[in-house]
């Protein structure tokens, strides 16, 4: 990632595919829901304090039936270098995805395609972003006591001061109804979705899931990508 410049994502470029991840799979069935709709990733929680959280007997359960070219993406907090690497192997994760206060000298020992999570509420959250070397970070909305899956949104304006040459993830609190205005204003490389297509804390809607994808995919056909 280069650092020290700024991109304004709110420019009006070509419009791309913008990649989708619905995270917080708990579930064969809701893996294989999303699967059908045509997302790209699927995250799984290992996180032990979130309702949305798999045990590794879980994650496996979910992960031997995955067909190829879908990418599996483990969420950790605050979680020790060694721990990550024993989940990743066993579980057969493709990327790790950091979601707690994560240093970048930590992420820079963590082996693999790793996504910072950072939470944002105000210009100043934005800071962090110019020192880490990663491959994307994720934004998501800052909520006291919860690590991501808040449903809240933030200020999306915000990211303007996102650092050029790192793909940028957009999270916090999208849904069907809001995915397409988000995707106009921010112009991310790929959008996640937890709580937004959920009938309760970790069980996923089908229904849900099909109009978020189909609300991204027609935001890309009006231009808004």
């Amino acid at each position: 990632m280069k650092s020290g410049g700024t991109k304004n994502h709110m420019s009006r470029d070509p419009p791309h595919r913008v990649r989708i991840k619905v995270c917080g799979i708990t579930r064969r069935e809701d893996a294989w829901a999303a699967i059908d709709a045509g997302v790209d990733a699927l995250g799984l929680v290992f996180y032990s304090r979130s309702p949305r959280s798999v045990s590794i007997a879980q994650a496996r359960g979910i992960s031997r039936h995955l067909p190829p070219f879908v990418q599996l993406i483990g969420l950790f907090v605050n979680e020790k270098v060694e721990v990550i690497q024993t989940i990743s192997r066993e579980v057969g994760l493709d990327g790790v995805q950091l979601h707690g206060e994560e240093s970048p000298e930590f992420c820079r020992m963590v082996p693999g395609r790793i996504i910072k999570a950072l939470r944002v509420a105000a210009a100043d959250d934005m800071v962090m972003a110019q020192r880490y070397q990663v491959s994307a970070i994720l934004y998501d909305s800052k909520v006291s006591g919860v690590q991501g899956g808040s449903g809240c949104s933030f200020d999306w304006s915000l990211l303007q001061h996102h650092p050029e040459g790192c793909p940028l993830i957009l999270a916090g609190g999208l849904n069907p109804g809001n995915v397409a205005g988000a995707m106009a204003q921010v112009r991310p490389y790929a959008v996640d979705v937890s709580s937004g297509v959920e009938s309760s804390p970790g069980i996923k809607n089908r229904d849900l899931i099909r109009q978020f994808v189909r609300a991204v995919q027609e935001g890309l056909g009006r231009g808004e990508g």
